[in-house]
């Protein structure tokens, strides 16, 4: 690619849409942003509109090439990144969609999803990871069960259905191609992670037929022609969220592990061209292409922001973890209540779709909300310490990105906390950035730009000991767990 070329990425996030055009060096050039809903209609349901997504992805794209004057024709590419287990149906003739986006954090097959619970091993070996609503199989067999539209469309072999990544490549370039990237077809709990492509034996198994999924093709890949404000650029990268965010920086280390705290909390270690399994922890595919294919041992903390911002909410408070009086909160904070975090539900190491969220002690609604975050960078260490066992590979740091990683003193707590030395980047766009870069090859030159915080391990004691209280209260919790599926 030539130096001068600039590369348009599309973020589409759970709250917004974002586009930012990079240049060969890292740094952003324009960038809009288009706020988006999420509708929760019932508990344990979470949708988007799509077409209010495409509406916002249209937005934001001409907004860019706006900002960029005559200099819109150095861009020489588009990429696009989602969250990963989004799924959507629509009609592959008309485009029209057939159902909401369904969000990743939706729920509302977790009793349906049970009846499985006896193919888990065969499950995380085919495709590296373990059973939940939270993947897109549920979802999309709910739809066929449960909306006439998508049944009546498959019916008539009209039908187009998968994670959101295809839906939205489909509608906004000319082609139309129904194509899927790894890191998006993985979330689905149907692609069988060696083989890279739709599993036979998870499609029966769940009861989704085939013919409506889109085709399986790699992470770069001729993914169509932007048919967005006059501007035919090439698609030629999609992928996930946060498979993107992996990149942001340059190509991933294995002795690294990376954490993107957003709506919910991501744990990644880099295993690059190798799959490595763990019984309670996830293997993710991140990137594949004619040269490379890169894994991950993952972990998830389900309620990370979703779980400050729903406390928030119920206790009448406005506070924001960005804000200043948040980090006042934590330095003030010397004995504040526990908090059991279950919030979208309990995600790895544990895997309890259904546990019952609760605080232990009693405190102000500002130590709750201490406890709440806490609770998160608790959860987040649990999952270092899985790590740390799995891979064979020393941690030796570990990279914070995302809008809970803001906080200093979240920050702080989790060196504290993990005794490690934590580096947060400027560059807090990890997910378009990472983007740019793979679609600028993988440059062995990727310059970082203005320099990030360290934050290095200070003794803790209090904080030390809440950690040790709170395994305690968790696994008296987990024994006491009717549902008995942890």
């Amino acid at each position: 690619m030539p130096t001068n070329a600039l590369y348009l990425t599309i973020d589409q996030g759970g709250h917004s849409t974002r586009a930012f055009v990079f240049n060969h060096a890292g740094q952003i050039v324009a960038q809009a942003k288009y706020n988006t809903h999420v509708n929760v209609p019932r508990m344990d349901w979470a949708e988007q509109d799509p077409r209010e997504l495409i509406t916002s992805v249209r937005t934001v794209v001409q907004q860019v090439k706006q900002q960029l004057g005559e200099q819109f024709y150095k861009v020489v590419a588009a990429g696009i990144a989602t969250q990963r287990s989004n799924i959507v149906c629509w009609d592959k003739h008309s485009g029209e969609p057939l159902s909401t986006v369904i969000s990743w954090q939706d729920r509302r097959a977790h009793q349906w999803i049970k009846q499985f619970q006896g193919y888990n091993s065969l499950i995380h070996q085919k495709t590296g990871l373990l059973l939940t609503a939270h993947y897109g199989a549920s979802k999309l067999r709910w739809c066929l069960d449960q909306l006439r539209t998508v049944k009546n469309a498959c019916d008539s072999h009209s039908l187009a259905w998968g994670p959101m990544a295809g839906f939205l490549n489909y509608s906004i370039t000319r082609e139309r191609r129904h194509l899927v990237d790894p890191a998006n077809a993985s979330r689905t709990l149907l692609m069988n992670l060696a083989k890279r492509d739709w599993d036979d034996e998870l499609l029966h198994l769940f009861g989704v037929p085939k013919e409506p999924l889109p085709l399986c093709v790699p992470s770069r890949y001729d993914y169509g022609t932007l048919d967005i404000a006059d501007w035919p650029l090439p698609v030629t990268v999609v992928t996930g969220d946060q498979s993107a965010a992996l990149y942001a920086f340059g190509m991933p280390k294995e002795n690294t592990v990376y954490i993107n705290m957003g709506t919910g909390a991501f744990l990644q270690k880099p295993t690059l061209n190798r799959v490595v399994h763990s019984p309670r922890l996830l293997s993710s595919i991140v990137w594949h292409d004619a040269q490379h294919t890169h894994y991950v041992v993952e972990c998830t903390v389900n309620g990370a922001g979703s779980a400050l911002t729903q406390v928030e909410e119920e206790l009448g408070m406005e506070a924001r973890y960005a804000e200043q009086q948040f980090s006042a909160w934590l330095l003030a904070a010397h004995n504040p209540p526990l908090f059991l975090n279950g919030v979208s539900g309990l995600g790895a190491p544990y895997w309890v779709p259904d546990f019952p969220s609760r605080f232990i002690g009693d405190g102000g609604d500002w130590e709750k909300i201490v406890a709440v975050a806490e609770s998160v960078l608790f959860l987040i260490n649990v999952n270092l310490q899985a790590l740390g066992t799995v891979t064979g590979d020393a941690i030796q740091q570990v990279v914070v990105s995302g809008g809970l990683a803001v906080s200093d003193g979240l920050c702080q707590r989790l060196s504290d906390l993990a005794r490690t030395s934590i580096y947060r980047p400027q560059q807090g766009e990890a997910t378009a950035c990472g983007t740019a870069y793979l679609m600028a090859g993988c440059p062995d030159v990727w310059p970082e730009g203005l320099k990030g915080v360290w934050f290095y391990p200070k003794d803790n004691p209090e904080l030390i000991n809440r950690f040790a209280r709170w395994q305690n209260e968790m696994q008296q919790a987990l024994a006491n767990d009717p549902v008995g599926s942890h």
